[in-house]
């Protein structure tokens, strides 16, 4: 019995640092870039290498991780114990602090491919729920989502406007609350956190009894009047704020920003010698390594609990080390994979873009699916086409009349070339859109799902487009 408590304490004591290491896997460059200054300024054991240093190629990157039996040599960040943690249902974003304030920095803007959320959900909800009824309920429930991921109105108020049971709508949101990003289609702040905190597993945690029966007191920090209401310790209040700190309040910024914000691209592919070269675009990450100072300060005559605070900071940093290797690993293996599962379409363009999914890619790095799902989302790649979400790589398909597959991507930018170069006096309906696609491409595609590829471009239906 004493061994499996002290095993389950050494389990809750790494869980925040496996968490740091899935929260740093998901961010983008520029957040990764905030992350590590902010942890330069507040451990002491950690230390940026100068940039004169790096030049001369005098120090590694990865910093030193001092010699064995240090206190941090227990950690075994191999990928076995990633692939692990991974394969869980956790989904980490953003913490509850300020935004970066980047006003001052400036990015040239580029041309990038991204689907809104709204289009990623509904291709989502089509995993989920096979009802036509129901599907338009979801539908119309993603249709009311705000910037945030919230809903913006009640189930009562669309039963009513779509004329169905109230239990079905509440049904459908359910179904609407299980998709990714965690958290999105919840009706408030509370119910938001509550989402995520079920997706990781966490409904017998003290972070889920606390946002369910103390989420005014969590919103004022009142902790003592926490610890009344749960009864739990003031140390497993703690812990369960840090737990809570890791969720996204605002579930839908994360995933998908304005379309119109310049980018910076986190990778870059380039042709050298006819073969393509993948890069991380990271210079601006400060290279790490762990100050030598620390054996110094641990054969001090300092008391207990200094030395403690020396070893936990000394753990921190050799953690946030390693964790920022793997991320800069696992970017690489997948971006390399794609670009070998994609080669038709960074040789020729948009029009050899092959359908894809993220579990291919998983079986070719040997990482689990939903790996290679964070590293997708919400990143970037400059490629010689230009830049593109790396999530645009993955597609459906479409049937053609020689037997191949076709991006459902490549055949939605069929669809607008044809409506871009149509009679504006005379448009063509969709069903003369599939037609033509049939005749001249051999792309085997219903009326309907011509007309759902338009609205998700955003053109009307021919009437609408008439010209007098």
């Amino acid at each position: 019995m004493l061994g499996m408590r002290q095993e389950l304490r050494l389990q809750q004591r790494l869980a925040p640092q496996l968490i740091q290491s899935l929260h740093l896997l998901q961010l983008p460059a520029l957040d990764l870039e905030q992350v590590v200054r902010e942890e330069l300024e507040t451990n002491p054991l950690l230390e940026e290498v100068p940039a004169a240093e790096l030049e001369r190629g005098k120090e590694e990157p990865a910093g030193e991780t001092g010699e064995e039996g240090d206190a941090a040599s227990d950690i075994d960040l191999d990928a076995t114990e990633w692939s692990d943690y991974l394969s869980d249902s956790y989904e980490l974003s953003q913490t509850f602090r300020e935004e970066p304030d980047r006003s001052a920095e400036t990015y040239e803007p580029v041309s990038v491919y991204q689907e809104t959320l709204a289009d990623d959900l509904r291709e989502q909800l089509r995993f989920v729920l096979s009802d036509e009824t129901e599907l338009k309920i979801g539908e119309y429930i993603i249709g009311n989502l705000d910037t945030n991921g919230f809903l913006a109105t009640t189930v009562d108020e669309i039963a009513a406007t779509l004329g169905v049971p109230a239990a079905q709508v509440q049904k459908v949101l359910e179904a609407v609350q299980t998709l990714d990003p965690p958290g999105v289609g919840a009706r408030d702040l509370r119910e938001c956190l509550l989402i995520q905190l079920r997706e990781r597993g966490y409904e017998e945690d003290p972070a889920y009894e606390i946002v369910d029966k103390c989420f005014d007191e969590l919103m004022h920090k009142r902790t003592k009047e926490m610890m009344r209401i749960t009864r739990l310790s003031k140390e497993d209040v703690a812990e369960a704020l840090e737990v809570i700190s890791t969720l996204n309040p605002k579930p839908a910024s994360v995933a998908y920003g304005s379309s119109e914000r310049p980018v910076t691209p986190d990778l870059i592919v380039e042709r050298v010698d006819g073969e393509y070269v993948v890069s991380l675009n990271d210079r601006s990450i400060p290279a790490l390594r762990i100050s030598q100072n620390y054996r110094e300060l641990l054969g001090g005559s300092g008391t207990e609990e200094t030395k403690k605070y020396i070893v936990d900071k000394l753990n921190s940093a050799k953690w946030l080390i390693k964790s920022i290797e793997q991320r800069r690993t696992t970017m690489l293996k997948v971006m390399n994979a794609i670009v070998k599962h994609q080669r038709a379409f960074f040789d020729y363009g948009l029009d050899h873009l092959k359908p894809m999914v993220l579990q291919e890619i998983a079986d070719e790095i040997k990482m689990h699916v939903s790996t290679v799902s964070r590293v997708s989302n919400g990143k970037y790649v400059q490629t010689p086409h230009g830049v593109f979400e790396l999530k645009f790589f993955f597609d459906g398909k479409l049937g053609v009349s020689d037997g191949e597959d076709m991006a459902s991507k490549v055949v939605k930018e069929k669809v607008k070339q044809i409506i871009d170069a149509e009679d504006k006096q005379n448009p063509l309906s969709d069903q003369a859109i599939a037609d033509r696609l049939t005749r001249e491409s051999g792309i085997e595609i219903a009326r309907r799902t011509v007309a759902k590829y338009r609205d998700q471009l955003r053109i009307p239906s021919a009437r609408m487009r008439k010209e007098v």
